[in-house]
Protein backbone atom coordinates (compact mmCIF):
# COMPACT_ATOMS: atom_id res chain seq x y z
CA UNK A 1 0.00 0.00 0.00
CA UNK A 2 2.56 2.46 0.70
CA UNK A 3 4.31 1.45 -2.29
CA UNK A 4 1.23 2.41 -4.45
CA UNK A 5 0.84 5.85 -2.23
CA UNK A 6 4.35 6.91 -3.01
CA UNK A 7 3.58 6.47 -6.52
CA UNK A 8 0.80 9.00 -6.61
CA UNK A 9 2.84 11.21 -4.55
CA UNK A 10 5.60 11.21 -7.35
CA UNK A 11 3.09 11.57 -10.22
CA UNK A 12 1.66 14.75 -8.96
CA UNK A 13 5.62 15.52 -7.88
CA UNK A 14 6.40 14.74 -11.70
CA UNK A 15 3.22 17.19 -12.96
CA UNK A 16 4.15 20.14 -10.45
CA UNK A 17 7.53 19.86 -11.59
CA UNK A 18 6.57 19.94 -15.09
CA UNK A 19 4.18 22.63 -15.49
CA UNK A 20 6.63 24.33 -13.00
CA UNK A 21 8.35 25.57 -16.09
CA UNK A 22 5.49 27.78 -16.97
CA UNK A 23 6.81 30.49 -14.70
CA UNK A 24 9.44 30.39 -16.86
CA UNK A 25 7.70 30.96 -20.05
CA UNK A 26 5.51 33.30 -18.25
CA UNK A 27 8.22 35.14 -17.21
CA UNK A 28 9.77 35.54 -20.73
CA UNK A 29 6.78 36.36 -22.53
CA UNK A 30 5.94 39.43 -20.03
CA UNK A 31 9.28 40.56 -20.75
CA UNK A 32 8.93 40.09 -23.75
CA UNK A 33 6.05 41.89 -24.22
CA UNK A 34 7.07 45.10 -22.17
CA UNK A 35 10.07 45.36 -24.15
CA UNK A 36 7.96 45.06 -27.38
CA UNK A 37 5.12 47.50 -25.82
CA UNK A 38 7.56 50.50 -24.73
CA UNK A 39 10.72 49.80 -26.98
CA UNK A 40 9.44 48.71 -29.80
CA UNK A 41 5.67 50.54 -29.52
CA UNK A 42 4.59 47.17 -30.99
CA UNK A 43 2.06 45.82 -28.24
CA UNK A 44 0.18 42.53 -28.97
CA UNK A 45 -2.93 41.64 -28.34
CA UNK A 46 -3.73 38.39 -27.59
CA UNK A 47 -0.41 38.38 -25.04
CA UNK A 48 -2.86 39.04 -21.78
CA UNK A 49 -4.62 36.11 -22.39
CA UNK A 50 -1.84 34.00 -23.15
CA UNK A 51 -0.25 35.11 -19.65
CA UNK A 52 -3.47 34.50 -17.93
CA UNK A 53 -4.18 30.89 -19.30
CA UNK A 54 -0.67 30.11 -18.71
CA UNK A 55 -0.76 31.52 -15.16
CA UNK A 56 -4.27 29.66 -14.65
CA UNK A 57 -2.49 26.42 -15.87
CA UNK A 58 0.30 26.74 -13.29
CA UNK A 59 -2.27 27.28 -10.24
CA UNK A 60 -4.57 24.72 -10.94
CA UNK A 61 -1.91 21.79 -11.70
CA UNK A 62 -0.02 22.88 -8.94
CA UNK A 63 -2.88 21.42 -6.68
CA UNK A 64 -2.31 18.34 -6.50
CA UNK A 65 1.85 18.93 -6.14
CA UNK A 66 0.72 21.35 -2.77
CA UNK A 67 -1.22 18.42 -1.47
CA UNK A 68 1.52 15.35 -1.80
CA UNK A 69 3.90 18.09 0.22
CA UNK A 70 1.68 18.69 2.86
CA UNK A 71 2.14 22.21 1.83
CA UNK A 72 -1.16 23.64 1.54
CA UNK A 73 -1.64 26.75 4.54
CA UNK A 74 -3.50 25.11 7.45
CA UNK A 75 -5.80 28.03 9.40
CA UNK A 76 -6.02 26.37 13.00
CA UNK A 77 -2.85 27.51 14.90
CA UNK A 78 -3.41 24.54 17.26
CA UNK A 79 -3.03 21.93 14.75
CA UNK A 80 0.74 21.52 15.13
CA UNK A 81 0.24 21.09 18.63
CA UNK A 82 -2.17 18.27 18.16
CA UNK A 83 -0.80 14.55 18.44
CA UNK A 84 -0.42 12.89 15.25
CA UNK A 85 -3.64 10.69 15.79
CA UNK A 86 -5.54 14.12 16.68
CA UNK A 87 -4.42 15.79 13.53
CA UNK A 88 -5.01 12.09 11.21
CA UNK A 89 -8.92 12.70 13.08
CA UNK A 90 -9.53 16.13 12.23
CA UNK A 91 -7.92 16.10 8.59
CA UNK A 92 -10.31 13.03 8.03
CA UNK A 93 -13.35 14.44 8.97
CA UNK A 94 -12.29 18.11 6.97
CA UNK A 95 -11.35 15.28 3.35
CA UNK A 96 -14.75 14.66 4.10
CA UNK A 97 -16.60 17.30 4.82
CA UNK A 98 -15.15 19.71 2.29
CA UNK A 99 -12.63 18.31 0.47
CA UNK A 100 -13.90 15.68 -1.31
CA UNK A 101 -17.49 17.35 -2.65
CA UNK A 102 -15.79 20.65 -3.37
CA UNK A 103 -13.20 18.48 -5.84
CA UNK A 104 -15.73 16.07 -6.92
CA UNK A 105 -17.94 19.30 -7.93
CA UNK A 106 -14.97 20.52 -9.66
CA UNK A 107 -13.73 17.49 -11.77
CA UNK A 108 -17.20 17.24 -12.98
CA UNK A 109 -18.44 20.47 -13.81
CA UNK A 110 -14.93 21.30 -15.05
CA UNK A 111 -15.37 18.43 -17.72
CA UNK A 112 -18.56 19.30 -18.91
CA UNK A 113 -16.82 23.40 -19.00
CA UNK A 114 -14.32 21.66 -21.13
CA UNK A 115 -16.68 20.02 -23.07
CA UNK A 116 -19.16 22.45 -23.89
CA UNK A 117 -15.69 25.18 -24.98
CA UNK A 118 -14.62 22.03 -27.03
CA UNK A 119 -17.87 21.74 -29.06
CA UNK A 120 -18.15 25.72 -30.11
CA UNK A 121 -13.95 25.73 -30.48
CA UNK A 122 -14.12 28.08 -27.90
CA UNK A 123 -11.39 31.31 -28.39
CA UNK A 124 -10.36 34.33 -26.83
CA UNK A 125 -12.13 37.86 -27.29
CA UNK A 126 -9.07 39.21 -28.61
CA UNK A 127 -8.35 40.78 -31.77
CA UNK A 128 -6.23 38.29 -32.84
CA UNK A 129 -7.92 34.72 -30.96
CA UNK A 130 -6.52 32.33 -29.16
CA UNK A 131 -8.29 28.57 -28.81
CA UNK A 132 -9.52 28.71 -25.50
CA UNK A 133 -10.89 25.25 -25.24
CA UNK A 134 -7.28 23.46 -24.73
CA UNK A 135 -6.77 25.41 -21.56
CA UNK A 136 -10.56 24.89 -20.58
CA UNK A 137 -9.37 21.11 -20.24
CA UNK A 138 -7.02 21.85 -17.67
CA UNK A 139 -9.69 22.46 -15.01
CA UNK A 140 -10.80 18.83 -14.97
CA UNK A 141 -7.17 17.53 -15.22
CA UNK A 142 -6.06 19.57 -12.09
CA UNK A 143 -9.54 18.53 -10.64
CA UNK A 144 -8.86 14.74 -11.28
CA UNK A 145 -5.43 14.85 -10.05
CA UNK A 146 -6.48 16.96 -6.53
CA UNK A 147 -8.98 13.98 -5.88
CA UNK A 148 -6.43 11.29 -6.32
CA UNK A 149 -4.41 12.98 -4.29
CA UNK A 150 -6.89 13.77 -1.34
CA UNK A 151 -7.88 9.93 -1.71
CA UNK A 152 -4.06 8.55 -1.01
CA UNK A 153 -4.08 11.75 2.05
CA UNK A 154 -7.08 10.27 3.45
CA UNK A 155 -5.71 6.72 2.93
CA UNK A 156 -2.46 8.42 5.10
CA UNK A 157 -4.91 9.58 8.03
CA UNK A 158 -6.28 6.03 8.27
CA UNK A 159 -3.22 4.89 8.50
CA UNK A 160 -1.90 7.41 10.91
CA UNK A 161 -5.02 7.03 13.39
CA UNK A 162 -4.27 3.04 13.19
CA UNK A 163 -0.48 3.37 13.81
CA UNK A 164 -0.11 6.55 15.77
CA UNK A 165 2.69 8.00 13.48
CA UNK A 166 2.31 9.96 9.38
CA UNK A 167 3.17 7.71 6.92
CA UNK A 168 6.92 8.63 4.78
CA UNK A 169 5.80 10.87 1.75
CA UNK A 170 7.52 11.66 -1.84
CA UNK A 171 10.08 14.43 -0.60
CA UNK A 172 10.93 17.72 -2.72
CA UNK A 173 12.39 21.03 -2.37
CA UNK A 174 11.54 22.66 0.63
CA UNK A 175 12.01 26.52 2.23
CA UNK A 176 15.88 26.74 3.87
CA UNK A 177 15.40 25.99 7.80
CA UNK A 178 17.89 27.45 9.55
CA UNK A 179 18.71 25.08 12.22
CA UNK A 180 18.98 22.21 9.95
CA UNK A 181 21.24 24.55 7.92
CA UNK A 182 23.24 24.92 10.59
CA UNK A 183 23.22 21.78 11.61
CA UNK A 184 24.10 19.99 8.36
CA UNK A 185 27.21 22.00 8.67
CA UNK A 186 27.81 21.06 12.42
CA UNK A 187 27.90 24.80 13.57
CA UNK A 188 26.75 25.14 16.82
CA UNK A 189 25.16 28.03 18.85
CA UNK A 190 28.33 28.44 21.31
CA UNK A 191 30.80 28.30 17.81
CA UNK A 192 28.93 31.45 16.38
CA UNK A 193 29.06 33.14 20.25
CA UNK A 194 32.71 33.01 20.93
CA UNK A 195 33.44 34.26 16.96
CA UNK A 196 31.09 37.19 17.91
CA UNK A 197 33.61 37.73 20.82
CA UNK A 198 36.50 37.13 18.92
CA UNK A 199 35.36 39.46 16.67
CA UNK A 200 34.35 41.94 19.08
CA UNK A 201 37.97 42.04 20.71
CA UNK A 202 39.52 42.42 17.34
CA UNK A 203 37.53 45.51 16.76
CA UNK A 204 38.35 46.61 19.90
CA UNK A 205 42.18 46.33 19.27
CA UNK A 206 42.03 48.73 16.62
Amino acid sequence: MQSLLLLVDRISTWLGQLFAWLIVSLTLMITWEVFSRYALNNPHDWALDAQVMMYGTLFMMAGAYTLSKNGHVRGDVLYSFFRPRTQAAWDLLLYFLFFLPGVVALTYAGWIFANESLAIRESTFSATPLPLYPFKFAIPIAGGMLLLQGIVEIVRCIACIRDGEWPSREQDVEEVDVDKLKAMVHVKDEDIAQLDKFVVKQEAAK
